[in-house]
């Protein structure tokens, strides 16, 4: 980055929704076709939204203005709030929270809330909902204090930086039509001073009653058509509309050092007021618009010949553009063609979210090369011919030679101008895309990562991106949450294919494990020919330790990988034990450390090898001797039983040789004897299955090895491991004492193999299991105890598998990410826009003010008063949810202390019952709160009385009263 370009800065990420348009895609298609999307209403839509008739109906009322789609939806699940206080939130400050998390997510920033200082500079509108709902509802709306916490302009940034962890500045900037453009400019000022790293700037604004329209008054600023015709001699003003816009912004050296997708680049902005150079509060003025756009200007550093487009204020009134184009043309002088627009043509004009949307006009414009075109300007204004500006009709070309640029414009009753200068961003190198992809998706239920998954799938369809960049999206850039999706794709198309549902992608849901991983290396038996060798072409790592171990064993080992001589025991047993360590140091240069291990017969080797119990030489030499003395033991045969090891009656000549399974075990001993066993078995309606192995291995057969392997390893050093291990001979943890011991490993080769009482024990520890070796064997024998297959995966699949050994591993580690792993993803890509998280949005609305219908008589049921009941009730109205389990969250359904004391306000009104103000976070569940409330009406007998007369309706207390007065005398 040269010197420069030190006070450029980067625009990194964008969000809106916008009349007709759901996010910025839609928004930037609507602008291309030039075709407004301001709404127009029927008397009967008017009526129903509660204009009255006689307003409608007046020849001067204009039934139009530019509607949001679901503004009275919001995800309150999502953000942590209650139904009830979801009710009380100013939509304008809902919308801008969705809008500001949807930018920081697709600028890549999201997940580094913890590194970074984010900044908020943000402004919403009046709260007309708080106006004509909210307080037209009275009492039962909420508090005044929950209103104001609620709808006060104050609180959008802040309640921003708390739901996303943001620890930079949370300022609200409020200057009217130009708040949203001057939030750009005072972020951009403090990223510049150092106050923060990156920086959401923009605005919301939404008006109650949406479907509505309003009066024409000559000379006002509103249009007499409902059509807003910026720079047209036909223009009779402007139309209002809804939405909300929201940038990310970055120093630009920063946002290229990090790969950050830089949609434009911001090269310098200003920011004035008009002062009284002008004919009133509310009017604009020449002097300080021309004043504000040659500061920017200069503060850009750029000839304003090289400007290419300019989005204006252009409100559509006369006033109002004559007075811009003449600032204008003073400020570009008479040099150059320069193209001129407004995006209120299409959308209307956004009061606060104006500038903000008008700069995502230009920023896509400069991107995309296009100027977008002004199909309404039929008849230019006359003051046009004369200045260097010209309002195209269609889409065209940039105008200038040279990087692209725009100038944004906006402009607030008050006085308040803001401008900004922004260029196309520097030029990036297409992302080398190759190889094995793990794509992963996550959200906070199953319904919203169902649509995750069809958003990805619908935009990659549409959008030629480098699979490398989309994967490493989606690897760093998202939050992790309770549902996920993983999936591996070497290319767009499978990508495509598989994210269409069903098999083609792992699914897991709540937190598995704690995010820690125990390997598991399976034994003699899991070997095929040419396992591995993927892997030894491919990487890097992998080879180094398998040629490492190659060269130690003195034999061609590769050789013996592709032959038959892999079915001798001397060769299998150091060939498995070559792939197993090489491997696992593959997974370790992943980031994947095993915090447990353990393997099955000579996969123990590995997992004490990798604990430091053995270097790795004179494991391999100990393994080597292993097979060596094994294999020159008499032939034997092995059954498999699918039978638990304490129920197998076991004829002479017949031993137990591995308790693998709850319902799986093996035996081995003479083959005569094993197969007269197998053939009873089968009688008696068994399954079993002979398995193929020239030895009887763990049996009596081996006794004659035993003391000589046990001398031969005393001649080595022994250590206690520094990974816990599991032993197979005991089914326990591997102590010190015989991790030291010669005479434990010479038992090893004997003893049975209890691997089901490893994998208990791994089992009751939250590991995520991950299988170290070729093959599927342990991960299949651990998935027979329940729970255990979510946690368990393997890293190859075995010789009929139709996947390479890179996409099984690739696989292996989104299912890990599934189980909760904390994966240390490559970098192998860059940041790229791709479908932000797709809300879950549920009506959250109080209506305005009506006159109920009057409710039928009916004989009011006994209302259950015990505190189980009174305590239901309250939370059920405090949080507004009707259905809650006694043993439910407080907090996790919403609730917050502000609410907790109500709480024990109403139980106190209903119950008699003084508890802490603190109760509910002693006590968050109704069980737990009723809990208390007993207890205290147990040791308070006045509080009971006190409980039943407050519960008492005034004719009954009356009455009471009466009763008791007559009684007395």
């Amino acid at each position: 980055m040269n010197d420069e370009a030190e006070l450029d800065l980067a625009i990194v990420g964008l969000a809106g929704r916008f009349p007709g348009a759901a996010d910025v895609g839609a928004f930037w298609r609507h602008v291309l076709a030039g075709v407004p999307v301001v709404s127009r209403f029927t008397p009967a839509e008017l009526a129903e939204a509660g204009v009255p008739e006689h307003e409608y109906r007046h020849p001067d009322y204009v039934p139009a203005f530019g509607v949001l789609d679901d503004v009275e939806g919001f995800d309150a699940a999502f953000f942590g709030y209650s139904p009830r206080d979801a009710r009380l939130i100013d939509p304008q400050q809902r919308l801008f929270l969705e809008c500001a998390w949807q930018a920081l997510e697709s600028s890549g920033h999201l997940t580094r809330a913890d590194e970074e200082l984010v900044g908020v500079y943000a402004a919403t509108g009046m709260s007309t909902y708080l106006l004509k709902n909210l307080l037209a509802a009275g009492d039962a709306a909420g508090s005044e204090y929950e209103l104001s916490l609620g709808n006060d302009k104050d609180a959008v940034a802040t309640r921003v930086a708390y739901h996303l962890g943001l620890q930079g500045p949370a300022v609200a900037v409020q200057t009217a039509c130009s708040s949203s453009l001057v939030a750009v400019h005072v972020a951009g000022q403090a990223l510049l001073a150092g106050e923060c790293d990156v920086a959401l700037a923009g605005a919301a604004h939404v008006r109650v009653p949406m479907r509505s329209g309003y009066r024409y008054e000559p000379g006002g600023i509103m249009a007499r058509d409902g059509v807003c015709r910026p720079f047209d001699a036909a223009a009779t003003g402007t139309v209002g509309g809804n939405g909300a816009g929201v940038v990310v912004l970055r120093r630009l050296a920063d946002a290229v050092r990090d790969g950050d997708t830089v949609h434009a680049v911001v090269k310098g902005s200003a920011v004035n007021n008009d002062g009284r150079a002008k004919v009133g509060y509310t009017a604009p003025g020449v002097a300080g618009q021309l004043a504000v756009i040659r500061t920017a200007h200069q503060a850009a550093d750029v000839d304003p010949a090289t400007i290419g487009y300019v989005e204006a204020h252009g409100t559509g009134t006369a006033l109002g553009d004559r007075i811009e184009l003449a600032a204008l043309t003073q400020a570009f002088g008479t040099a150059g063609r320069h193209a001129l627009g407004s995006v209120k043509a299409v959308t209307g004009h956004l009061d606060v979210a104006a500038g903000v949307t008008g700069l995502i006009k230009a920023c896509l414009a400069v991107r995309h090369g296009v100027v977008p075109p002004s199909p309404y300007c039929t008849t230019p204004q006359p003051e046009l011919a004369d200045s260097p500006f010209f309002v195209n009709t269609e889409a065209e070309p940039w105008p200038v030679a040279g990087p692209r640029r725009a100038a944004v414009s906006s402009f607030g009753i008050g006085g308040t101008n803001a401008h900004v200068v922004i260029e196309q961003a520097p030029e990036t190198a297409r992302t080398e895309t190759g190889g094995e992809h793990v794509l992963v998706l996550s959200a906070r239920t199953p319904a919203a990562l169902e649509q995750a998954r069809k958003d990805l799938r619908e935009h990659l369809r549409g959008e030629d991106v480098p699979m490398a960049d989309v994967a490493y999206t989606l690897q760093t850039t998202r939050r992790r949450f309770e549902h996920r999706l993983a999936l591996v794709a070497r290319d767009r198309d499978e990508a495509v294919r598989r994210l269409g549902g069903g098999p083609d992608a792992d699914t897991a849901s709540g937190d598995l494990t704690d995010g820690s991983v125990a390997f598991l290396f399976p034994g003699q038996g899991a070997q095929y020919t040419g396992m591995g060798a993927e892997l030894h072409r491919t990487e890097p790592v992998f080879r180094e330790h398998y040629d490492t171990c190659a060269g130690l064993l003195g034999f061609d080992l590769a050789e013996a990988l592709r032959g038959e001589q892999l079915g001798q025991t001397r060769i299998t047993q150091p060939a498995l034990f070559t792939v197993e360590y090489a491997l696992a140091k593959l997974w370790q240069s992943k980031g994947i450390q095993p915090a447990a291990m353990a393997g099955h017969s000579i996969g123990e080797y590995v997992a004490a090898c990798l604990a430091g119990v053995f270097d790795l030489e004179d494991a391999l030499a100990i393994v080597a001797t292993r097979g060596r003395l094994m294999q020159a033991m008499p032939v034997g045969a092995m059954l498999s039983v699918s039978l638990p090891a304490d129920e197998l009656v076991l004829p002479p000549g017949v031993e137990l040789a591995a308790a693998n399974a709850p319902r799986l075990s093996v035996v081995a001993g003479e083959r005569d004897a094993v197969a007269a066993y197998a053939g009873r078995l089968r009688g008696d309606g068994v399954k079993c299955r002979e398995l193929h192995t020239s030895h009887a291995f763990h049996s009596a057969m081996m006794d004659p090895v035993v003391a000589e392997f046990a001398g031969f390893v005393a001649g080595f050093l022994l250590r206690a491991p520094q990974i816990p291990v599991l032993s197979n001979v005991t089914g326990d943890w591997l102590t010190d004492g015989d991790a030291r011991d010669p005479g434990y490993w010479a038992r090893q080769l004997r003893a049975p193999v209890r691997f089901d009482d490893c994998a208990s024990r791994l089992l009751a520890r939250p590991h995520a299991l991950l299988e170290v070796g070729p093959g599927t064997t342990l991960t299949t024998l651990v998935g027979q105890r329940p729970g255990a297959p979510a946690r368990a995966t393997a890293s190859l699949g075995g010789p009929k598998s139709s996947e390479s050994e890179r996409v099984a591993m690739a696989g292996a580690l989104g299912r890990l990410w599934l189980a909760g792993v904390a994966v240390e993803w490559p970098r192998a890509g860059r940041h790229v826009p791709l479908p932000t998280y797709p809300f879950q949005r549920e009506r959250h609305w109080v209506g305005p003010a009506a006159t109920p219908e009057p409710a039928p008589e009916t004989v009011p049921a006994e209302r259950d008063r015990t505190p189980l009941a009174v305590v239901s009730e309250i939370w059920a109205e405090l949080l507004g949810l009707p259905d809650i389990g006694v043993d439910d969250d407080f907090f996790v359904l919403g609730g917050h202390s502000l609410l907790g004391t109500k709480v024990v306000a109403r139980i106190r009104e209903a119950l008699g019952v003084d508890l802490p103000a603190g109760a509910v976070f002693d006590a968050p569940t109704i069980a737990g709160l009723a809990a208390a409330v007993e207890q205290l009406l147990a040791t308070d007998p006045m509080a009971e009385l006190l409980a039943e007369i407050r519960a008492l309706s005034p004719e009954e207390l009356r009455a009471q009263l009466a009763a008791t007065r007559g009684e007395d005398r």
